[in-house]
């Protein structure tokens, strides 16, 4: 396994695997003897960093998410998981109450939020402190001051380590990052978004912003990652929920008119390389000039173990221009 450093602060910075696994479903879609298996076999394989939300999985059972956190909590102390694995959860998304969503319903980014949901993250992590929280969703009702000034309190009382923001736009990200910088405060170091080798149309309203779809790593923000390179790109749903290797799955949302020519591309360095089409993908978001950590979620140990092939898989410079160039 190859490692990376995500963040600036000698204080909180850590090295991590270049491979993260999402455990979103642990404990509700995927069991307990499955969850502990992948993440058994994830450690073995040198795996350091696993992710998580508060809000895991409400949707599974219509309650307000938390069980994932639970599963790993429970997985740790049975395992004796120590300081070695790098945990990130998220707040700010968890629905109010159960039967509903973080659409209409969410806990939001207020000062007081950040505290009591951090702090119940951790009960439920058995951590004494989060490795790095994330901003899950905006919250455009509360003082983005606000929100910086509640993230770093608990940087300084030692409670949280990093922090991250995830479906954010660009603009607000660098606005928060400002705020924090101006008063001498930590800022976001890691940016979690969904980005894969296929782009989505992204003219439609999302249920996040009615401008369009806001978790995409476009342009504009592969435009900031580059221009900030001690900022760390997670890649969340990089395999598209299976739909490389089955395309017939990746609806409208990917009715493009360059699908065809990068699947195309795709399939090509798949058979030039022996490696599975969804190994490329991984290992072209891993090696790019704006590299990523892939954040892969897996329900079965087959999964797994295509994925972690990935890592070492080298894609030549000819390879990875024809990749980018197929549109």
């Amino acid at each position: 396994m190859r490692h990376r450093t995500i963040g600036t602060d000698p204080a909180t910075r850590r090295e991590v695997s270049v491979l993260s696994l999402g455990a979103m479903l642990f404990g509700t879609a995927t069991d307990e003897a499955t969850s502990y298996a992948i993440l058994d076999r994830y450690v073995e394989a040198g795996g350091t960093f696993v992710d998580t939300s508060n809000n895991y999985a409400f949707w599974q059972n219509g309650g307000q998410g938390g069980e994932s956190e639970t599963l790993l909590g429970r997985w740790r102390r049975s395992r004796g998981i120590g300081t070695e694995i790098v945990f990130a959860t998220k707040l700010g998304a968890r629905p109010l109450a159960p039967g509903t969503s973080y659409r209409d319903n969410p806990e939001g980014l207020s000062a007081k939020v950040i505290r009591e949901s951090a702090e119940r993250s951790r009960e439920r992590l058995g951590v004494d402190r989060i490795d790095l929280l994330y901003a899950h969703i905006e919250d455009r009702t509360v003082a983005l001051r606000e929100t910086v000034e509640g993230f770093a309190e608990l940087v300084a009382e030692g409670t949280v380590g990093l922090l991250g923001a995830s479906n954010h736009r660009a603009w607000r990200v660098e606005r928060a990052r400002a705020l924090a910088a101006t008063a001498g405060l930590p800022g976001y170091d890691v940016l979690q978004y969904h980005r894969s080798y296929l782009p989505p149309r992204v003219d439609q309203p999302s249920e996040l912003d009615p401008d369009g779809q806001i978790g995409w790593a476009g342009p504009d923000l592969v435009s900031y990652l580059r221009a900030e390179p001690r900022l760390t790109l997670v890649a969340y749903s990089p395999l598209l929920k299976g739909a490389y290797a089955k395309p017939e799955r990746l609806g409208e949302a990917y009715a493009l008119p360059g699908t065809p020519a990068r699947l195309a591309a795709l399939r090509a360095v798949a058979a030039e390389t022996g490696a599975t089409v969804n190994q490329v993908v991984l290992a072209w978001l891993m090696g790019g000039d704006v590299p990523a950590i892939p954040l892969v979620g897996f329900s079965s140990l087959a999964q797994l173990e295509e994925a972690l092939a990935a890592v070492d898989l080298e894609l030549t410079a000819e390879q990875r221009t024809r990749l980018d160039a197929a549109h």
